[in-house]
């Protein structure tokens, strides 16, 4: 049976809106034009794939100010879960299969997984 794993609740819930906040900072980007400053179109054929991107209006200083407060809470939050003192009751490979149990700890389990 796999081992199971109390994660402190304050360690959950960091990692939790780790989730969220990295699926909202993708999704966000995925909606912007591609260059943060106004660009021209362009097409490059001469590589060994064709690229092209329609011209660019840049981002607002809004949608500027928008990704900075999303990846400087990323890493706020990358940083609480990966520093948290609970991974220090762990050594070895339990810290490795423990840190990998967190980041899935908010799917619901199916009946072969062990309860986290």
């Amino acid at each position: 049976m796999a081992t199971t794993y109390d994660f402190p609740s304050d360690l959950r819930a960091g990692q939790e809106e780790l989730h969220q906040v990295r699926a909202e900072l993708s999704a966000l980007l995925k909606r912007l034009p591609w260059s943060v400053e106004p660009l021209d179109g362009f097409s490059d054929e001469g590589g060994w794939r064709k690229v092209e991107r329609p011209a660019s209006p840049g981002w607002t200083p809004d949608e500027q100010a928008e990704v900075e407060k999303l990846r400087r809470r990323e890493h706020e939050l990358a940083v609480f879960v990966s520093t948290h003192r609970y991974w220090s009751e762990l050594t070895g490979g339990d810290g490795v299969e423990a840190r990998s149990r967190l980041k899935h700890a908010h799917e619901a389990p199916t009946d072969g997984d062990a309860q986290t």
